[in-house]
């Protein structure tokens, strides 16, 4: 409980969207020991490539902490981690395993969570990354057809239930009247 309320403390802030671009950063450095271990239960194959993408929770982790010096740094360091994770990752696992699924998620949050100049350079920022398909070359990781049909299952499905979430996060809702 106390690591709950820690955490919940952490990713805190008076601006909603920015409290939002927190939790939601926490949630993804939440999520990335599991990766790996997913790819190695549904692909096997050179699964421990995705290790790699630990190389961007420091990243996600250190969100909360900027944006309590400035909340669009914070929330531009959410999206700028994210597409590094994914470009990080599909150069190891390849384009042909979908991660670049996970450019979706990024392009919603610098739609929703910027105004002005900064949304335009995030999106910019994305499309750059999502140029880049024919240009990752040969991937470090080796899979089947089979495990690549299964990779981009799971990327898949991950990329738009994260999107999900971060649309639910992040669309303001009517507050309910009493």
């Amino acid at each position: 409980m106390r690591l709950a309320r820690r955490l919940k403390a952490y990713a805190a802030h008076p601006d909603p969207a920015t409290a939002a671009c927190n939790r939601i950063a926490l949630l993804v450095a939440s999520s990335q020991p599991t990766y790996p271990l997913y790819i190695a239960w549904l692909a096997g194959g050179t699964w421990w490539v995705a290790c790699l993408t630990f190389l961007s929770t420091p990243a996600f982790l250190a969100v909360p902490a900027l944006a309590r010096h400035k909340a669009s740094s914070g929330r531009a360091l959410l999206v700028l981690a994210g597409l590094g994770n994914a470009a990080l990752a599909t150069k190891a696992l390849g384009t042909a395993s979908g991660v670049e699924a996970f450019l979706i998620p990024t392009t919603i949050i610098a739609l929703i969570a910027f105004k002005g100049g900064l949304r335009l350079w995030l999106i910019a920022a994305n499309m750059v990354i999502a140029l880049l398909h024919a240009m990752y070359g040969k991937p470090w990781g080796a899979f089947s057809p089979q495990a690549l049909a299964a990779l981009v299952r799971l990327n898949g499905w991950s990329a738009g239930l994260l999107s999900l979430i971060i649309l639910w996060m992040l669309i303001p809702r009517p507050s309910a009247r009493r």
